[in-house]
């Protein structure tokens, strides 16, 4: 199994149960017995999963959210648990994905997962080490979701060990090298509507077991599409504003995205790392999670940013009822006809929903205002003297966001870049800004409409884009189509474009070591995930072509990945270092390079910094003086950021070894 050094070692602990307890004799735990399910209680009584009888069990049917397990009446450090299935037949299947639970509230209010039964059980008791310092009242084991419709789950045995402590959070366990999100809801109701949130607590784990995140929360589903498969994306909302992880927004508004039809779970982390690499304005994190909801493990998610307006997401003015001229938060929307508020431009036909001020603050004049506003845009676009420095497009759409919104979209080969485009205005401009990107799951070779994205573009020299297969709101493709004409434009797309290659920020070599770094991280989570949702065989979605396992659909993106950044060298005519005469970044060139666990950072004057991991976590952020500068970090990719004190902006990655 391939996984990052400090991942793989915390793995191998968690799992052979090699870090011991210093101080504390362990012993079986007994107490009053728990559950929540009566089905065949005369027949199989729940009290057989106790009675020290492995012939012995207890049968619990569908549907979901059955459970049994102990009031200890004080609290106790697990130190590990045993367990084993039905013995009279092959039932070793029916407690794979089985997640054992501590708490402290006698509805698991704030349940802590312990341990998630990985695969086929053994025909014996099988014991399971747990590092976790926190001490439990109750305990239990939640019975697995139901692979097969209409059959029980089964348990022989269950038994715990550990001492009477109180405990601390010194070290809890998740249930891979990810982060685990918890999510207990009130009365363990099932999240069911994208309208009405649903009250309860959550719970993160992170930081390798050392770092631990409790808040109060409502959750309910989210996205369009997405929200149609199995496996739910969701909004959560919690209570107390926070930069869950140390990433970059404080915010109470966070989403789970789930990535049911992207079979490598990367997508979304490969797009927006090429985001944050060519200098988009701002970059949601995606960071590779757990989640499990009410006891239930529901696969690897992505915890991003709730796309709102706020320092560190998207970084506009809020407004006041009498403010008018910005700042505005928008998106070209092919489900605007869903939003309430939303108007449709004159040429081109292209709807727009308003995300900013929100449906319930924005005013009549607002809303008039910023539909003129953007109808000046799109009127500029359509007439004759589009390309006019005086009356053209370029007095309304932010160029530079525009060029890197549509590099990320062409890099991607995302069908839907312009299905769907969020937009800002800020107070003191009259251009549009086009940030962030989002939504990448038919990305990178994944929809049988434009597949294979590469094949074609060799025959017709075309960008996806503009192509008759790919996606768009209305007329956007044409009005894309139009600004994409303009000499000035393409000139400006090939100098970004070679900026990047040029200074090696960009390259197949780079971007396919980050496909790697994904896979080696996601590695365990994966074969969890495809457990709970078996589809790595079927066509899901909008899937092209069935790969049949999770080396080969990460080979399959690497793969496009190679032959994309050759096409696009091809069709952008890009030449290493022949086109130089470009003026991205002024004579601010900070360096950055790397040595064993750590980075070595020279700028030549003061400014901001900002060191990133992969998944757009926050690892740093300083004020630089110039000179040499060490930071601690471990292995891993990074980007950095830097910002002089005239807003000159650079962003440099590095790999430390």
């Amino acid at each position: 199994m391939k996984m990052c050094g400090k991942y793989f070692f915390v793995f191998v602990l968690l799992m052979c149960g090699a870090w011991p307890v210093q101080g504390h004799d362990s012993y079986e735990l007994k107490g009053d017995i728990l559950y929540n399910d009566r089905c065949n209680e005369q027949v199989n009584p729940v009290a057989n999963v106790f009675d020290e009888d492995l012939r012995t069990y207890f049968q619990s049917c569908p549907p979901f959210g059955n459970w049994v397990g102990l009031d200890l009446k004080e609290k106790h450090v697990i130190t590990k648990i045993a367990y084993c299935p039905r013995m009279d037949g092959d039932y070793r299947d029916r407690l794979r994905l089985g997640v054992f639970e501590g708490a402290n509230q006698a509805d698991f209010g704030d349940a802590v997962p312990l341990f998630i039964i990985p695969g086929l059980t053994e025909r014996e008791l099988t014991g399971q080490e747990i590092v976790c310092t926190r001490g439990f009242r109750y305990v239990r084991l939640v019975l697995p979701y139901a692979q097969t419709e209409g059959k029980s789950s089964y348990v022989g045995e269950l038994k715990f060990y550990g001492y009477q402590a109180e405990g601390d959070d010194s070290a809890l366990p998740q249930l891979t090298n990810l982060p685990v999100v918890s999510i207990k809801t009130f009365e363990s109701r099932d999240v069911t509507s994208k309208q009405d949130y649903v009250k309860g607590i959550f719970t993160i784990i992170y930081g390798n077991g050392t770092k631990v995140y409790t808040d109060s929360v409502e959750i309910r589903g989210r996205g369009n599409n997405s929200w149609t498969h199995p496996k739910k994306p969701y909004r959560i909302k919690l209570k107390t504003s926070v930069q869950l992880m140390n990433l970059p927004a404080k915010a109470r508004n966070w989403t789970l995205i789930n990535n049911y039809g992207d079979k490598t779970l990367m997508r979304n982390i490969l797009a927006f790392d090429f985001s944050r690499r060519i200098g988009m304005p701002y970059t949601s994190p995606a960071e590779a999670v757990d989640v499990v909801l009410n006891g239930d493990y529901k696969g690897c998610y992505q915890l991003c940013d709730h796309i709102d307006v706020r320092k560190n997401r998207v970084d506009i003015e809020e407004m006041s009822p009498g403010d008018l001229t910005g700042g505005y938060m928008i998106e070209i929307d092919a489900y605007a006809h869903e939003e309430p508020k939303r108007f449709y431009s004159y040429r081109y036909n292209i709807p727009v929903t308003i995300n900013y001020p929100d449906d319930e603050d924005v005013t009549y004049a607002q809303e008039n205002f910023i539909a003129t506003h953007f109808e000046k845009l799109v009127s500029a676009v359509y007439n004759s003297n589009y390309g006019s420095s005086q009356t053209g497009f370029g007095r309304y759409v932010d160029i530079e966001s525009f060029l890197r919104h549509f590099l990320v979209g062409e890099y991607s080969g995302n069908t839907d870049t312009y299905w769907s485009v969020r937009m800002f205005k800020k107070r003191s401009e009259e251009s549009f800004g086009f940030s962030p990107v989002w939504d990448f799951d038919l990305a990178f070779e994944n929809d049988w409409r434009t597949y294979p994205i590469n094949e074609r573009a060799k025959q017709w020299n075309e960008w996806l884009c503009l192509s008759n297969e790919s996606s768009a709101a209305g007329g956007t493709k044409d009005f894309i189509r139009k600004i994409l004409s303009d000499t000035q434009v393409k000139k400006r797309l090939a100098e970004i474009y070679a900026y990047y290659r040029d200074n090696r920020i960009i390259s197949e070599e780079i971007l396919l070591h980050v496909a790697d770094s994904c896979a080696g991280l996601l590695e365990y989570s994966q074969d969890l995930n495809f457990k709970r949702w078996p589809i790595m065989n079927i066509k899901v979605h909008e899937n092209p072509v069935v790969h049949g396992s999770y080396r080969a659909e990460v080979a399959n993106v690497k793969k496009y990945i190679s032959e994309r950044m050759q096409w696009m060298d091809n069709k952008l005519n890009y030449v290493p270092g022949v086109n130089n005469d470009y003026d991205v970044y002024d004579t601010f060139v900070p360096e950055i390079w790397a040595n064993e666990g750590s980075l070595y950072v020279r700028v030549p004057e003061t400014c901001d910094f900002r060191l990133f991991n992969l998944s757009g976590g926050l690892v740093e952020s300083s004020t630089l003086h110039s000179g040499d500068h060490r930071i601690p970090a471990g292995k891993g990719f990074y980007v950095a950021t830097f910002v002089n004190g005239q807003g000159v902006r650079r962003h440099l990655k590095c790999f430390v070894p």
